[in-house]
């Protein structure tokens, strides 16, 4: 199944360490991120876990969600958090789907034959609190994943979403922000009381609305 974005998230029913995952029910009125795994007791796998256990409390600033998948069963998940948590001292506090059926793998088009028959791919779903998603990235299984750009990638959705204006290239929260072309020179003052700079007609920034 090809996935592309603004497409409504695929609902699934699934085992993981937290008990029974009802995709959409679990997600509410909140963001979501859900992110594969090749398999587990895997190096570059237990320091994103690590990483992103470590990160609970800026997920939570931003109504995420976060959810992991890997291929293995769950006597195995729950083996190797105890591995993250000694080795990344830490402690895993989010669920890791069981996917051994690959059910979950194939709806998202997280196993890409070419690289790996039996493994996902590092896949990962940002999905907006309308269950549509908003962003989609493939990594390989040798390269691991960058969270802070997971998250400068969320609160440009989040602001957006909001807002009527765009994040320029290496946008980082507080920065200035491009107002959208849609909208008119004369309804800018209006809309973005802080003042904006023009610097071509289509090229207008602004200071971050939300702040």
């Amino acid at each position: 199944m090809t996935l592309r974005l603004g497409d409504i998230a695929p609902d699934f029913t699934a085992e993981s360490t937290a008990g029974t995952i009802h995709f959409h029910e679990y997600l509410g009125d909140s963001w979501g991120i859900l992110f594969s795994h090749p398999a587990d007791y895997t190096p570059v796998c237990t320091t994103e876990l690590g990483t992103v256990a470590k990160l609970k409390g800026e997920f939570e600033k931003r109504n995420v969600k976060v959810l992991a998948l890997s291929v293995d069963g769950l006597d195995s998940h729950k083996g190797w958090v105890t591995d993250i948590n000694e080795t990344q001292e830490t402690e895993v506090n989010f669920p890791i789907l069981a996917d051994e059926d690959k059910k979950v793998s194939l709806l998202y088009d997280m196993i890409h034959p070419n690289a790996s028959e039996n493994f996902t791919v590092r896949s990962v779903f940002v999905i907006g609190n309308d269950k549509k998603i908003k962003l989609i990235i493939t990594y390989p299984a040798s390269t691991g994943r960058n969270f802070d750009e997971l998250l400068r990638v969320i609160d440009s959705l989040q602001l957006t979403a909001n807002y009527s204006v765009a994040t320029p290239a290496n946008w980082k929260h507080g920065e200035d922000v491009v107002i959208a072309p849609a909208i008119k020179d004369e309804d800018i003052p209006a809309k973005f009381p802080k003042g904006h700079k023009r610097i071509k007609a289509y090229l207008r920034t602004t200071p971050q609305p939300n702040l």
